[in-house]
């Protein structure tokens, strides 16, 4: 409960100014173990949560994750203007690889490459992600609520802050990057993986799992920042501020807004991340390389390989992660909370 209550309004030109501004915009907060740092939700609650929706989100679409790393891997023109057959069989090979002439069976079995490297980064992402963001929120909030009131508004302060909290967490999401280069080798480049182990290639290659940390970071700040600000702007629009529970629908509806923005914004650095991260271990390029070739021999829309099956099906799963998240959190923070 905040300290200052509706009745003590009449002793505020007394109090700080940020106490001033906390009773002017009351907000809901569950102690945390810390007396200084508040949070929306138990730390349980966003774990449990977090991770629930990183395992979900992760065996329904892994496969989409795989197609669409792929068609952003692939170096050649797909689309062939005037030639419906020849676009065919790029998107065949691109999408199916090895397994491009075979039947259907082989082809979907082949979609799930990296599944195992794909299930620790997922659930260390989202429960990084999704349980951090809101403890950063809040922390921001207490500290410098009173600052992005005064400069934005409140509505639009806190969408700010919201936006901001969710940039710091996607820059640090670069810590998870060997996770997610071996991902994606597994999913573009398999032979690069192929008869050796886990604990063998990290003693050997080391930090060189971090190659285009900087195109990463370049990458998730302003992918986070539309991700969660969107969110939360949609939650605003809507009329669901802090302290009050979204529905369903809502929570829905906000996540869509937020993952077709961060897609859009994030795409074509991630082509340029994902190039980098699918070349041979003994073999490196630079991200400024790749895009100079990208552009010799592909053009500008090679940025935007990959767009389309992540706004027709990624999308959802973004939709489907931070919905999920959102309303398994909200549970278990009601369970935990009894």
């Amino acid at each position: 409960m905040h300290p200052y209550h509706e009745s003590n309004r009449k002793n505020e030109s007394v109090l700080p100014a940020s106490s001033q501004f906390s009773a002017q915009h009351p907000r809901t907060y569950i102690q945390a173990t810390s007396p200084n740092i508040h949070m929306s939700g138990t730390g349980e609650a966003r774990i449990l949560g977090s991770a629930i929706a990183g395992v979900s989100e992760l065996m329904l679409f892994h496969p989409v994750d795989t197609i669409a790393k792929r068609l952003m891997s692939f170096e050649s023109r797909l689309i062939h203007t005037g030639s419906l057959s020849e676009t065919t069989a790029n998107l065949n090979k691109a999408i199916f690889k090895e397994n491009a002439s075979k039947g259907v069976g082989p082809k979907a079995l082949g979609l799930f490459p990296g599944i195992g490297f794909g299930a620790v980064y997922k659930i260390l992402q989202r429960v990084y992600k999704f349980g951090g963001q809101p403890v950063l929120k809040d922390f921001m909030t207490e500290r410098y609520g009173q600052d992005f009131d005064r400069i934005f508004g409140h509505k639009t302060g806190n969408t700010m802050i919201s936006a901001t909290s969710g940039s710091l967490i996607g820059i640090g999401e670069v810590i998870l990057l060997p996770l997610d280069a071996l991902k994606v080798k597994a999913q573009t480049a398999p032979e690069q993986l192929r008869g050796r182990g886990v604990v063998e290639i990290f003693m050997k290659e080391g930090f060189g799992l971090y190659r285009g940390a900087g195109w990463t970071v370049a990458r998730n700040a302003p992918g986070s920042f539309a991700l969660f600000g969107g969110n939360t702007a949609a939650k605003s629009f809507m009329e669901v501020e802090d302290g009050k529970a979204a529905t369903w629908t809502q929570d829905a509806i906000a996540s869509c807004t937020g993952a077709i923005l961060s897609i859009s914004v994030a795409q074509p650095l991630d082509v340029v991340k994902t190039r980098i991260q699918n070349r041979p271990f003994d073999s490196p390029e630079s991200g400024v390389r790749i895009i100079s070739k990208l552009m010799k021999n592909e053009g500008f829309g090679a940025f935007f390989k990959g767009l389309t099956p992540k706004l027709m099906i990624v999308g959802p799963k973004l939709v489907f992660s931070f919905t999920i998240a959102q309303h398994t959190i909200q549970y278990f923070t009601t369970r935990f909370n009894k």
